[in-house]
């Protein structure tokens, strides 16, 4: 690991000698794995790099430099970024390796063969940088710090299809759930000033999008930096004119506040869309995971939802298999989720990660166990959407139509995220269509009768 003072001094010395030779047909191409938060970093990133001179190409073009954005969230995901390195490094280009897996796994990445720089948390904001000292050739193999040294936060957000933008709105999280790598890939809580985030959501209006989703690792937790709340915030976001919609992409249960709730139902702008994390419906599993609340708290996040918005979207996460999940504690948690009124789940095996407090824990569950109750839990996620898309049939909802195409038809969602098709029309991609919710078809979807 280098001195970070003695490397800040080398890399402007050697950035600054890169920046004599042109940059001109240089080409970086990104590789992004995770959630929607590394996506927004990425985009930011990529940015950088036309700004310098570059021009960004796909994965799997020819590039003369190769970034791959890492997660590690999960052993499937660890695998997804060893196969993405390996495909990289077959090709004899720079490659570098960022994110959370480079933050936690730093000298495993850098054993590989082919690996030219190895970026953590903190360092992969300057990635451009490193990349023009590795041209130069006067740069170490890995740059990473301690993850409770960092506290800056970088702004970033990227935009899909030109219909909707992901924003970074807070980074890192405080908790410390017995099975989560994130604080120790991402490190604390921190944000950049509601003000600024408003900036970023106008410059995003002014490029013509219509709907921006909120993203972090743990957004309700907003304003450690700043001594702001996340009320506050959405608050003033909904005063940004150009936005049509916002959503909140997910807020933790005994976050989500009766205000909030309040705010969302008499909103101009902010989606009736919640996505609750569960985890579990077994207290005593919540217990172990070291989650901060108990299974009657998200119950009545959920009854309050729909005491003041009947047809909102209401999602969860749920993971199966945790260390001493009996069959009568999932049972538990399975007529636990069938009784509350939600939209769909998202379902997750456990996954054992090493450094944290679960990976030492007893009563480990048998992987094809695990499968079982996934797809069980899995089956009544999609009973539970298609009651919620039967429900709101015949109900008139305001869509943003997406731009990709099949047989002939065009998809978007509603504000209360209900996937929605009609036949393609060009002249409605990107803008507000008001349309009648129709019957069920076979792609997960409802039929929209545009009005």
């Amino acid at each position: 690991m280098d001195n970070r003072s003695n490397f800040a001094t080398k890399i402007e010395k050697s950035v600054g000698e890169s920046l004599l030779q042109p940059v001109a047909g240089r080409t970086v191409a990104f590789h992004t794995l995770g959630c929607k938060l590394n996506f927004a970093e990425s985009a930011m990133l990529m940015q950088k790099f036309r700004d310098r001179g570059y021009r960004t190409v796909d994965f799997d073009d020819e590039a003369d430099v190769y970034i791959i954005n890492t997660c590690s969230v999960t052993h499937v995901a660890d695998k997804k970024c060893r196969q993405a390195i390996k495909k990289a490094t077959h090709r004899g280009a720079k490659v570098v390796v960022m994110g959370c897996y480079a933050q936690l796994k730093p000298e495993e990445i850098a054993a590989i063969e082919g690996v030219n720089l190895v970026l953590g948390t903190s360092e992969k904001f300057r990635v451009i940088d490193h990349v023009e000292a590795l041209f130069s050739g006067n740069t170490s193999k890995i740059h990473s710090c301690d993850i409770f040294d960092v506290d800056a936060f970088d702004a970033s957000y990227s935009i899909t299809e030109r219909t909707r933008a992901f924003l970074k709105v807070q980074d890192g999280c405080n908790y410390n759930c017995t099975y989560c790598t994130i604080p120790l890939a991402r490190g604390i809580s921190r944000n950049t000033s509601i003000e600024k985030i408003k900036q970023q959501a106008a410059t995003i209006a002014s490029q013509g999008v219509k709907e921006i989703v909120l993203t972090g690792v743990n957004i309700g937790d907003f304003g450690h930096s700043t001594g702001e709340t996340f009320f506050q915030l959405i608050r003033e976001l909904d005063t940004v004119d150009g936005i049509d919609r916002f959503r909140i992409s997910s807020i933790e249960p005994n976050l989500l506040s009766d205000e909030i709730i309040d705010f969302v139902a008499t909103s101009r702008r902010f989606a009736p869309h919640f996505h609750i994390p569960l985890q579990s419906g077994a207290n005593p599993i919540l217990a172990a995971m070291g989650r901060r609340y108990r299974r009657e708290v998200f119950a009545s996040r959920v009854n309050y939802i729909r005491q003041v918005m009947p047809f909102a979207c209401i999602g969860a996460d749920v993971i199966v298999g945790f260390p001493g999940e009996t069959d009568e504690l999932f049972d538990e948690t399975y007529r636990f989720i069938q009784g509350l009124d939600i939209s769909y789940l998202h379902v997750f095996p456990f996954s054992d990660r090493p450094n944290t407090k679960a990976f030492d824990m007893k009563d480990k569950v048998d992987p094809r166990i695990k499968e079982l109750r996934s797809k069980m839990l899995i089956a009544l996620s999609r009973e539970k959407r298609k009651k919620f898309y039967q429900i709101n049939q015949g109900r008139t909802e305001k869509v943003i139509f997406e731009s990709r195409i099949r047989q002939r038809h065009m998809y978007g969602f509603t504000s209360n995220y209900i996937k929605v098709e009609a036949p393609y029309n060009q002249q409605l991609i990107g803008e507000i269509s008001r349309v009648e919710i129709g019957s069920l078809t076979g792609n997960e979807s409802c039929k929209a009768i545009i009005l």
